[in-house]
């Protein structure tokens, strides 16, 4: 099992935030070196013990560092992994917790020069609406997915640690290439934060807004509670993953207007079938009859 003398957590949100967490729970993070863009966060970080010690940037966070994740918003990433790569050391091991995975690993490659092969890009499944160090808890990856998106470059070595360091966070890990992730994730992950921004944004512009909150209730709180993420994340996730976006809300896009001449003519054989497909898919999900 891997030991840790020191952790770089380059973005001491949620997601960073927890990842320290949950290996100093597991006794596996000697020393956890935050680094990060608020001061207020990294004081924050510091006083709840996420972190030991804040650096004044990702390289310095990075020196001398067993393990670096990089969880900080994915158009930030290419700047990172360029400030650290002078200050890797030959055992150090690289990863990452973007939510999209073509445009990391191009950055790596791009950043990375001769390193590359100590990166293991990585995607936990484990998100929520609220976000930094004050949303991150040691069990936020108990049970969740998380996604490795090996390169042929990635050394046998630096892909045990990042499972390792995963596994001991309570993730189940499963493997997929970046084009496939990046797919995928559109899909179920990118349109659907996309439809409850679209529709939150649009209640909110019209001049009936007060009215159509007060009387909005669990329906609406359900659909559209992924709106209350992060906006600079999913900013740039939309940009980064945009062809697989837009394939996908053309797809959709589709399916609603096929049900719309359903709704003019008064269908209600048809949007039953529909609905009932719909429900009857969703209850084997939540089964767990979809596993990959």
């Amino acid at each position: 099992m891997i030991r840790l003398e020191r952790l770089a957590v380059v973005g001491v949100g949620l997601i960073g935030g927890s990842f320290a967490l949950a290996l100093r729970a597991a006794g596996l993070a000697r020393r956890v070196v935050g680094a990060g863009r608020s001061p207020g966060n990294l004081e924050l970080a510091l006083r709840r013990g996420v972190i030991d010690a804040v650096a004044p940037d990702a390289a310095q966070a990075a020196q001398g560092a067993d393990l670096v994740i990089v969880a900080t918003p994915v158009a930030q990433v290419p700047e990172v992994f360029a400030g650290i790569a002078p200050v890797l050391g030959a055992h150090a091991v690289v990863t990452d917790a973007g939510s999209t995975k073509q445009d990391v690993v191009a950055a790596a490659r791009a950043a990375l020069g001769a390193k590359l092969s100590q990166f293991v890009p990585a995607h936990p499944i484990a998100g929520a609406e609220h976000s930094g160090a004050a949303a991150a808890t040691a069990d936020l990856f108990r049970g969740r997915r998380v996604v490795l998106t090996p390169l042929a470059e990635t050394s046998p070595q630096a892909l045990a640690q990042v499972e390792q360091a995963w596994e001991a966070c309570g993730a189940r890990l499963f493997r997929m290439a970046p084009r496939d992730h990046d797919a995928v994730f559109a899909a179920v992950s990118h349109l659907p934060h996309l439809l409850a921004y679209a529709l939150v944004h649009d209640l909110a512009e019209r001049s009936n807004a007060a009215q159509l909150f007060g009387y909005a209730a669990s329906g609406f709180r359900d659909f559209t509670r992924i709106a209350s993420s992060h906006p600079e994340m999913w900013r740039d996730i939309c940009v980064a993953n945009r062809e697989a976006l837009l394939a996908e809300l053309d797809r959709y896009g589709a399916r609603l207007a096929a049900l719309r001449p359903m709704i003019e003519r008064g269908d209600a054989a048809a949007l039953e079938r529909v609905f009932a497909a719909a429900r009857a898919a969703r209850e084997r999900w939540l089964k767990g009859d979809f596993e990959p």
